[in-house]
């Protein structure tokens, strides 16, 4: 099975979707990561000096190879700032990946997260999974993830918050996943930050214990073709 997960920022696959990646490497699924954010192809960022973008390259190889992600793709939309894109700009590398990949399956950022590039990328992936063309129809279940540190901070009184009504069972992937976020170490804070190795373990073990098993990863279903 082909599988396509959409990262907005490198690490947001490994938090979000760590151990099913590396369920699906087990079950011999190909598993392809496409990093949409970077430096930016002309002007220098306004925040982070190229260097940075190696650095945390790099740990995404390493934390990707951990899980046993076939394929790794990057495009250079700047990031915290998908949302100055043309939309033209941001649905077309959208439809050029998937049409690349050919997924089955596809992970994408919650539609309601904090931060603005994941509600963007949930949009300009949206397009490409229409059921009544060629290319969406390919496309058999589509879901979006949790991260850390975003899913968690929106406001849910005004928005929808994350409500998981799909959980996948990662009791045996659990040590792989938290070995890939230990990768990222510019990314990865010390307890109790929100995007320490502890707050992942002990959101994997309160998704487990929702459905009976001893770690899961949850998931909104964004829709299913029979």
């Amino acid at each position: 099975m082909r599988v396509l997960v959409v990262a907005p920022h490198a690490d947001d696959e490994t938090i979000g979707v760590g151990g099913t990646i590396a369920r699906h490497a087990a079950a011999g699924d190909e598993v392809t990561v496409a990093v949409m954010t970077g430096h930016g192809e002309e002007a220098p960022h306004p925040i982070w000096p190229r260097d940075a973008w190696n650095v945390v390259r790099a740990e995404l190889r390493e934390s990707c190879a951990i899980l046993g992600v076939r394929e790794v793709v990057f495009k250079e939309i700047p990031a915290v700032g998908v949302v100055h894109e043309p939309l033209w700009r941001l649905t077309g590398l959208a439809a050029e990946i998937v049409a690349e990949t050919r997924p089955e399956v596809m992970y994408v950022p919650f539609l309601f997260d904090l931060h603005k590039d994941h509600r963007e990328l949930f949009h300009a992936f949206s397009v490409t999974w229409r059921p009544h063309l060629p290319l969406g129809r390919s496309v058999r279940e589509v879901y979006a993830y949790e991260t850390l540190t975003e899913t968690h901070l929106n406001f849910p009184y005004a928005e929808q918050g994350f409500l998981p009504n799909t959980w996948v069972d990662i009791s045996l992937f659990l040590e792989t996943k938290l070995k890939a976020m230990a990768a990222f170490k510019t990314q990865v804070q010390p307890h109790p930050g929100g995007r320490s190795l502890e707050a992942a373990r002990a959101l994997a073990v309160w998704r487990g214990s929702q459905t009976g098993v001893a770690a899961a990863e949850a998931f909104c279903l964004v829709r299913k073709l029979g």
